[in-house]
C-alpha cells in the first residue's frame, strides 16, 4: 500500500522546481478519468487557459487515471505532494468526510430544489465557496481546490425493459454512484451496486448487473451501454448537481505568484461556462443519434420514483446533519440560499422546460 505520507517536503513541487531555470513552471495534473474522456477534452481547455493567462509561465500538464496513483489514492497524492494537483468529483471524498458529497454531488439537489446553476449561485455569491475552502481543513487536506466541471443533472439511467412503477425498479441489480446517493437507492429498495464507469459494461455483459447509471447521454454512448440495454431514462435524482474540481497541492499552490493564482482562479470560472456550453451540445448530440440510429427508446421516469427517493434522501440529509457539524453547517448555508433563490428560479425555469419540452414533442410527431 502506497505510504504517501513519506513523501518528502523536497519532492513538493518537484517539475516547478525543475523549469525554474527557464522563468516557466509545469505542473502535473492527474486525472481521475481515462485520457479519451470529455473531462480531459475540458481540462486541456483550462490548462489552455492558464498557460495563456500567464503568458506561457504556468504550464499544467494533464494526466490520465493511473499514470501516478490510482483513483482513490488521487487526493492524498495531491496533499503529499506526489502530484501538484488532481481533478475528480469531490463526492469521491466522502469517506474522508461527508461534507463532500454536499459539494461534488448534493443528493436529490441537497434536498431543497438545486440544480448545477443554482447550485454555482450558491457557491459563488452565498458562501459556498467558504465553506468548500474549508472543507479542505475538515479533512486535514493540504489542498486548494477549484470547481471547474458541471455535469448534472445526471440521467437515471438504463434497463432491460421499461419500467412502469418503483416496483418494477426494484427486479434490477442497478449500478450507482458510491455514498449517499447510491445509500438512499438501497433505503428504497433498489439492489445498489457501486462499481467504476470502465466496469460497468463488462458487469452488465456478465449479468453481474441488470441496469446502471453513469452520467448523461454522451458519456453513456462512449461507454457502450447501448450495446446491452435499449431503454433509457433522463430524469433521476440521484445526482441532479454534479461538479468536477481542480485539487492543487497547498503549497504548490502557494508557491505561485499572485497572478498565476488569479490566472488558475479565472481560468476556472471561466470553465464552468465552457463545461455547460460543451455538454449541452454534446448530450444532444449523443442523444440523437443513440434514438435515431442505436435503436434506443427513451422514456419518462415513473411518478412514484421521484416521491419514493426525495424522501429516502431527506432522510439520509437530517442523518448526516445531525451526526456531523460541518455537514449541517454546509446543509444549512444551502437551505438558507434555497428559500430565497429557489422560488423564483424554480418558477423561470418552468418556462424554460415547458417550452423545451413542447418542442421536443414537435419534433417528434414529424417522424
Amino acid at each position: 500500500m502506497l505510504n504517501l505520507k513519506t513523501i518528502t517536503a523536497g519532492a513538493l513541487g518537484l517539475s516547478m522546481l525543475a523549469s525554474a531555470t527557464l522563468a516557466e513552471t509545469t505542473l502535473k495534473l492527474q486525472s481521475v478519468t481515462p485520457g479519451s474522456a470529455d473531462e480531459m477534452v475540458m481540462l486541456k481547455s483550462f490548462a489552455d487557459d492558464v498557460r495563456d493567462l500567464t503568458g506561457g509561465e504556468l504550464n499544467i500538464e494533464i494526466l490520465p487515471t493511473g499514470a501516478v496513483v490510482g483513483v482513490q489514492e488521487t487526493l492524498d497524492a495531491v496533499d503529499a505532494g506526489l502530484v501538484d494537483a488532481g481533478f475528480a468529483w469531490t463526492h469521491y471524498w466522502s469517506g474522508k468526510h461527508p461534507a463532500a458529497m454536499l459539494f461534488g454531488s448534493p443528493v436529490a439537489g441537497a434536498g431543497v430544489g438545486m440544480d448545477n446553476f443554482a447550485f454555482m449561485s450558491w457557491f459563488m455569491n452565498a458562501g459556498g465557496k467558504e465553506l468548500y475552502d474549508q472543507l479542505w481543513d475538515e479533512m486535514g487536506m493540504n489542498v486548494k481546490g477549484f470547481m471547474v466541471q458541471p455535469a448534472g443533472p445526471e440521467a437515471l439511467g438504463w434497463f432491460k425493459e421499461p419500467i412502469e412503477t418503483m416496483a418494477d425498479f426494484r427486479k434490477y441489480r442497478f449500478r450507482t454512484p458510491p455514498g449517499i446517493p447510491g445509500q438512499t437507492y438501497k433505503d428504497i429498495g433498489v439492489a445498489s451496486v457501486a462499481m467504476g464507469g470502465g466496469d460497468i459494461l463488462p458487469a452488465l455483459e456478465k449479468g453481474t448487473i441488470d441496469a446502471a447509471e453513469w452520467c448523461c447521454p454522451k458519456p453513456d454512448s462512449v461507454f457502450g451501454f447501448q450495446k446491452v440495454l435499449k431503454h433509457y431514462y433522463l430524469q433521476g435524482l440521484h445526482q441532479v448537481v454534479v461538479n468536477g474540481d481542480v485539487y492543487f497541492n497547498g503549497d504548490v499552490f502557494n508557491g505561485l505568484t499572485p497572478s498565476q493564482q488569479k490566472a488558475i482562479e479565472v481560468a476556472a470560472n471561466a470553465s464552468l461556462m465552457k463545461t455547460y456550453a460543451y455538454r449541452i451540445w454534446e448530450n444532444g448530440k449523443a442523444l440523437d443519434k443513440l434514438i435515431n440510429e442505436d435503436g434506443v427508446i427513451l422514456h419518462d421516469t415513473p411518478a412514484d420514483y421521484f416521491t419514493e427517493y426525495m424522501a429516502a434522501a431527506a432522510k439520509a440529509l437530517e442523518t448526516n446533519a445531525s451526526e456531523n457539524e460541518f455537514f449541517a453547517e454546509v446543509w444549512q448555508s444551502q437551505k438558507d440560499f434555497a428559500r430565497t433563490a429557489i422560488p423564483f428560479w424554480a418558477g423561470a425555469q418552468t418556462s424554460n422546460a415547458n417550452l423545451g419540452r413542447a418542442y421536443a414533442a414537435e419534433l417528434a410527431a414529424e417522424k
